[in-house]
Parts: structure tokens; sequence; C-alpha cells
């Protein structure tokens, strides 16, 4: 079954329009192939997909080789905002993009609803 990659883009740009201080956010495939975006203007989408792969893979190899289970989700947060990778079922990562004004919590809440409406949509 083909991905609907319109659907998915629509997606992404309806939460990252929506939700409070979310900048940007990209589905990618495993292997580093973007699947849909809505990122920040001078951000290129293919570089950013290639970086989200790569961090999961990663993470998750790091989790292994210390003792810590499957990865769930990876931070990185520097002075001017964060960025998380969340795993998307077998066939995609989720990279979101906030300001550093987001509040963590409430941030989550809407990845896991974003997470299950693109389940849906890539099933």
């Amino acid at each position: 079954m083909a991905i609907n990659t319109e659907k998915l883009s629509s997606i992404l740009q309806n939460f990252v329009t929506a939700t409070i201080d979310v900048q940007g956010a990209a589905l990618v495939t495993p292997d580093g192939l973007p699947l849909a975006a809505s990122l920040p203007g001078a951000m290129d989408e293919e570089r950013v997909s290639a970086m989200s792969a790569s961090m999961l893979s990663l993470g998750e190899r790091i989790g292994i080789e210390l003792s810590r289970g499957s990865v769930d989700r990876i931070y990185v947060e520097g002075n001017k905002g964060l960025g998380i990778l969340t795993s998307c079922g077998q066939d995609a990562v989720l990279l979101v993009l906030a300001s550093e004004t987001a509040k963590q919590g409430l941030l989550m809440l809407e990845i896991k609803r974003l997470l299950a409406e693109l389940k849906l949509i890539m099933a």
C-alpha cells in the first residue's frame, strides 16, 4: 500500500501551525528519506531527514549498549529550543522542533496525539 504523503504533509502543517511553540516537524524513513515535512524556511528537508534517522539509530544503539532497553524518544536541547525524535512505527521517525519556551509536558501530549494520527495514515 502506498503512503499518502500529501495527507501526511497536511497533518504535519496543521500540527505546526496549531501547536504553541512548535516551529517545525518532519516525518522520515528509518534510512533517512523524507516522507513529509513542515520545517522553518532555511532548513534543508533532506539533510534534516538524514540527521534524524542517524540520531535515532545511534540512540537505539546507545540504549542497547547501556542496558536501557528500547528508546522511546531522543531529546536535543539547546539554548534556542528542542528537537524531539520519536519512532513512528517501523516505517518512520518523527522529528518535532520546538522553541525554548515550550512546556515539555504539553508538547509530549501533543506529540503523542500526532503519532496516533500519523500511524493510522501509515497503516
